[in-house]
């Protein structure tokens, strides 16, 4: 408990006393329980209680001691007390509630993880006349991002290759920057795989440019597939520290604005639709640098025709992309077969093109769909990328969350998880908030109010499929 004066008018003093929480019920009921009704707890009873109460049944004798030795007071020769033990169960380094070490299985495919996705990550701040900077580039991947999404374009001399929001007023970057800057931060935040998304609106000659670039820049750490159709990603933890290559099949750069194939510039109704190509596939080939198309080892597309088409073509892996706004409308009807597609390929959501002050979306809308790359904007600021930096300080921050298993298994008819249809009740979780402490460490107790404390309160949020449900 402790006592705070404040001056009122130079000539009065008000008086505030703070209390500070102590143990509350449920923890002194523990305490004693397995204190045996004794003032401490020793190293035996601290370990049978992290056994039998907290279930952490691979504690050692060895690790009960050291939380004891950095969990009691100074002073104390043995065992912990109430409000030692009280401090233990508050410590981040022994109760954080995130894991700091990986502890997914990251040997299953590429298809059964979230992936930390960011869109146009060389944008510094809106999508129209903002710099383009290979800054936000290492900012995202320092907080461990893990795919990091270039549009190419020719420079003016048509003999170069610029990073740059397509026909906006914002500034390019060179690719040669970004590629370096991506090789020097790619692991710095975690070590499994890097992705590099492609936008090309490139030329052959600058197709074979940008692939001998990232040839030279990457080396070693460039994965090449061994063939042309993957019938199956492979895993994150057998592509630790390589940086893959994503993009659709080269093809002839057009510069028409009628086909431009951007994908944030193209609303929901565009994107069910076919984008029609002049050139075909075979002139496609031809004219292409195969030593660009070599480096691709997640072919990527966008909608040709009907979408339940597109999800349930058969044959190799690949990635598909739909704007928010095509997988709200695909998801009325095709809800079971989206699940379905992304069991085996890779579904990258993007911002609709309206959010031009780089906005977001809500994810988890993707999320419950296993759509992998739900991709945003992480120059940005609110709820929604709150969520998403939530999400993925899971798993030791490495930036792939593991899929529920509802989402990656089939049922006994092949039946697949179906996020619109009403399921029986399995479990029912309920979460007791005890206490919130800590922050008034971080405020002056005249920060916000000359003459009094400030009072505190907490928000908890937590999201079920498309509602987020708020308590105060």
């Amino acid at each position: 408990m402790a006592s705070h004066n404040y001056k009122v008018f130079s000539c009065f003093n008000r008086k505030f006393t703070v209390t500070e929480p102590g143990p509350p019920p449920d923890v002194q009921k523990a305490f004693s329980e397995f204190a045996d009704g004794a003032s401490s707890l020793s190293g035996d009873q601290l370990l049978r209680f992290l056994a039998k109460h907290q279930g952490e049944v691979d504690c050692t004798a060895v690790d009960s001691e050291r939380i004891l030795q950095q969990s009691r007071k100074e002073d104390r020769e043995s065992g912990l007390d109430l409000h030692d033990f009280f401090r233990f169960l508050l410590h981040d380094d022994f109760n954080s509630p995130i894991k700091s070490q990986v502890h997914h299985d990251m040997t299953a495919p590429l298809s059964h993880y979230f992936i930390y996705t960011g869109h146009n990550s060389y944008l510094t701040g809106n999508q129209l006349s903002s710099d383009c900077s290979d800054v936000p580039i290492i900012k995202a991947l320092q907080r461990g991002v893990r795919v990091i999404e270039l549009d190419l374009w020719p420079n003016s001399d048509e003999d170069d290759i610029e990073v740059v929001h397509g026909r906006t007023l914002t500034t390019p970057v060179s690719l040669i920057q970004c590629l370096k800057s991506i090789k020097e931060y790619a692991f710095v935040k975690s070590h499994y795989p890097l992705i590099i998304t492609l936008e090309d609106h490139l030329t052959p000659d600058l197709q074979a440019k940008a692939a001998e670039m990232a040839t030279q820049v990457f080396g070693e750490l460039l994965y090449y597939p061994q063939t042309d159709s993957l019938m199956e990603f492979p895993s994150p933890e057998s592509l630790k520290g390589r940086i893959l290559i994503s993009t659709k099949p080269p093809k002839e750069f057009l510069e028409s604005k009628e086909y431009d194939d951007k994908d944030n510039e193209k609303e929901s109704a565009d994107e069910l639709s076919s984008l029609p190509d002049q050139t075909s596939e075979q002139e496609t080939d031809d004219k292409s640098a195969p030593e660009y198309k070599h480096l691709i080892t997640i072919h990527a597309g966008k909608p040709k025709g009907d979408i339940q088409d597109e999800l349930k073509a058969a044959g190799a892996v690949r990635r598909l992309s739909l704007s928010e706004q095509a997988l709200e409308k695909a998801s009325e009807s095709y809800g079971a077969d989206i699940v379905r597609f992304t069991q085996n390929n890779i579904l990258r959501v993007y911002p609709k093109g309206t959010r031009l002050n780089s906005s977001n979306y809500k994810p988890h809308i993707g999320w419950t769909y296993g759509a992998q790359m739900v991709a945003f904007n992480m120059q940005g600021y609110g709820k929604s990328l709150w969520y998403m930096q939530g999400m993925f300080r899971a798993n030791g921050r490495c930036g792939y969350v593991k899929k529920p298993e509802f989402l990656i298994e089939k049922g006994p008819h092949n039946e697949v998880f179906d996020p619109r249809r009403t399921l029986p009740v399995k479990k029912t979780l309920k979460v007791k908030v005890y206490m919130g402490t800590g922050w008034s460490l971080d405020f002056s107790q005249t920060d916000f109010d000359t003459y009094s404390p400030p009072d505190f309160y907490v928000k908890v949020s937590w999201v079920i499929n498309n509602y987020a449900n708020i308590a105060h």
